[in-house]
């Protein structure tokens, strides 16, 4: 019996946070039917998950990163970017492209503000899972139709 495959990107930028988004995925798509890539930035995402979605390996590609004010570039332009990629990558493709990427306006490098994401990258990659999963089931439906 063969399964349904994923793939999950991570940028390895604040990888103790992203990461996290990862372990929500995971906790509804078994890890079996997840191949996972490191990149180092979210701006090397956009590529790569097109060129995995071209593969045909994969029902949906979700993407992770974590995009903050570094002080030196406007992070949103930044965040804006990877997000148009992305969504490029699906269409150009036709395979679902999903985003977990976060850019917060008031992000500080503390231990109150870092467990805040870890947690909320949970979540969120639980909400990735169950997009892949559903857009999965809808497209079959749609095209058994």
């Amino acid at each position: 019996m063969t399964h349904t495959r994923y793939a999950f990107i991570k940028a390895q930028w604040h990888a103790d946070i992203v990461d996290r988004a990862l372990e929500g995925f995971l906790q509804l798509i078994p890890a079996e039917q997840v191949d996972v890539f490191d990149v180092p930035g979210a701006f090397e995402m956009p590529l790569l998950a097109q060129e995995l979605a071209k593969t045909g390996k994969y029902a949906a590609v979700a993407c992770a990163a974590f995009v903050v004010d570094g002080g030196i570039y406007r992070h949103d332009f930044v965040a804006q970017a990877v997000v148009d990629g992305l969504m490029r990558a699906g269409m150009d493709t036709g395979v679902p492209v999903l985003s977990v990427s976060l850019t917060p306006h008031q992000y500080q490098e503390t231990e109150h503000h870092n467990a805040i994401y870890r947690a909320h990258f949970v979540e969120k990659g639980r909400e990735a899972a169950n997009a892949a999963l559903m857009i999965t089931k809808t497209r079959e439906a749609a095209l058994a139709a």
